[in-house]
């Protein structure tokens, strides 16, 4: 038995998902061992019909940088998903510097976001969502960084 794409594309996106969290602290937070882990994106025929059960998925996804999964899962559906880690009741950061670096940051992440739109050499309508998402992220780090350069200079 092969794969289809869409089983491919969920076994994927459940490995990055396992190696942003870590095998060793995935396997401790889903009670699965490390080969169990394995198994859930592995494209061995013997594995094609194995998935991880949803509530592995939101155990491993709350200690993720990223909803790998469930974002996955609303493209398959054509859903777009917007993924904002601003924390508005956070204290500002307040720091040309600081600014700096999240603007690094989010520009690593529209790059990124883009190689994997251009990936297949045509960028879907959902791609170019998504790469609007981290433009507009990209432009509210900038007048973050633009309001803190006018506080430090006056």
């Amino acid at each position: 038995m092969t794969l289809s794409s869409t089983q491919n594309f969920l076994k994927h996106h459940t490995e990055v998902l396992v190696k942003d969290v870590g095998i060793e602290a995935a396997s401790q937070l889903s009670g699965r061992s490390k080969a169990s882990l394995n198994r859930y994106y592995s494209d061995l025929p013997e594995h094609a019909d194995r998935f991880m059960p949803i509530d592995v998925v939101a155990a491993l996804e709350s200690a993720s940088s990223f909803p790998h999964v469930t974002t996955a899962l609303a493209d398959l559906r054509g859903v777009i998903l917007m993924h904002d880690d601003q924390r508005p009741n956070a204290p500002a950061r307040g720091s040309v510097n600081s600014d700096v670096i999240a603007l690094s940051q989010r520009f690593a992440l529209l790059i990124a976001e883009y190689q994997t739109a251009i990936e297949d050499g045509t960028i879907s309508a959902n791609e170019a969502r998504r790469l609007l998402n981290e433009t507009l992220a990209l432009q509210r780090v900038l007048i973050d960084m633009k309001l803190n350069l006018e506080r430090e200079a006056t």
